[in-house]
């Protein structure tokens, strides 16, 4: 790695109509169209997407896009471990943990003595249900933004949770339902609940079951998990029951026992949003890296270009231009918090 041309990544790294392509390995890294060949990131609906001809992914992404996507890929899928060394035409590819979800991972490429770190969504905190972020020294780094401004301070998911576990004592009569993200957030609030000591079942919405089954037969384990939608109002009383975010305001969440409504997203950092949805509990806890996380990894990488995929752009290339580093924002389509 040394110095580097204004416009030595452009050359071989591009945003088309699909996405972010490099040009020498000829591939998309999550690309919003079809596409002949595919590096996928994570498996939300906003990274993993169906039609591609060949996706390379771990194999938890290509399960977890199996099983909500019905197929990964129309011609083939490759399946890479962290850290293998892959020759991709003429770039050579890793795969290294993000720490967003189980499975997921930033793209390491490098090409005529240059290195590219794609992060795709990442965070630096502790979750139980995947290996944690792995910084990787580099000349180029493209990150994610979804919390790019300094307001967004995640604090402890520890603490968030103990909230929850305080109000299902102070309310024994009502059922405490929790909204969460069906891939990675659901599976991360059971496993740290456990962590905790908490050993009672955990009621789950239908939408949520596979995902968790998917994440035990990868090892981990989640414990007593029962269907909320067979269960008897007196049989919810005092219980936690996670439910995707779309099922906290329609007629499933009514048939519980009084139901207090929490929700566990960084978003609810913001009061108003939390109001908006009528969430009397909010609970911080973000799957992404909040503002400090992200300024403190693009120091760690020692990239002296960074660039910017989706989210609050501004702040973030402020930041960065303020540092003596290049900056720009990718404005790439289609890419959004899930559920949101």
């Amino acid at each position: 790695m040394g110095a580097m041309k204004a416009d030595q990544f452009e050359s071989w790294l591009t945003v088309d109509d699909h996405g972010l392509f490099c040009r020498p390995g000829g591939f998309h890294v999550d690309p919003s169209g079809q596409v002949y060949r595919a590096v996928i990131t994570h498996a939300h609906s906003d990274h993993a997407r169906s039609g591609h001809d060949h996706v390379l992914a771990t194999r938890e992404t290509l399960a977890f896009m199996k099983a909500r996507l019905g197929s990964p890929a129309r011609l083939g899928t490759q399946a890479a471990s962290y850290g293998e060394t892959l020759h991709i035409g003429e770039v050579v590819l890793k795969l290294v943990p993000a720490g967003h979800v189980l499975g997921s991972a930033q793209v390491v490429i490098e090409w005529k003595g240059r290195r590219v770190a794609i992060s795709g969504d990442y965070k630096r905190s502790a979750d139980p249900t995947c290996p944690p972020y792995e910084v990787v020294p580099c000349d180029l780094f493209i990150t994610e933004a979804t919390f790019a401004l300094p307001v967004f301070q995640h604090g402890d998911a520890g603490q968030e949770l103990a909230k929850l576990l305080r109000s299902r004592v102070q309310f024994p009569e009502r059922a405490h339902v929790v909204g969460v993200y069906g891939l990675g957030k659901c599976q991360r609030v059971i496993a740290s609940l456990r962590e905790t000591g908490y050993k009672r079942p955990i009621w789950l919405h239908g939408a949520l079951a596979e995902c968790c089954a998917l994440y035990e037969s990868f090892g981990v384990r989640l414990g007593e998990l029962k269907p909320a939608t067979s269960a008897t109002r007196e049989e919810l009383k005092g219980e936690l029951v996670l439910a995707p975010p779309s099922a906290l305001a329609d007629r499933w969440s009514r048939r519980l026992p009084a139901p207090l409504i929490a929700f566990a997203s960084g978003w609810m950092r913001v009061r108003a949003r939390a109001r908006q949805r009528g969430v009397e509990l909010p609970l911080v806890i973000s799957d992404h890296a909040d503002w400090r996380e992200l300024t403190q990894t693009i120091d760690e990488t020692g990239a002296e270009e960074v660039w910017v995929t989706h989210g609050r752009e501004d702040a973030l290339l402020y930041h960065i231009h303020s540092t003596g580093r290049r900056g720009r924002a990718l404005a790439l389509v289609g890419r959004e918090d899930e559920d949101q």
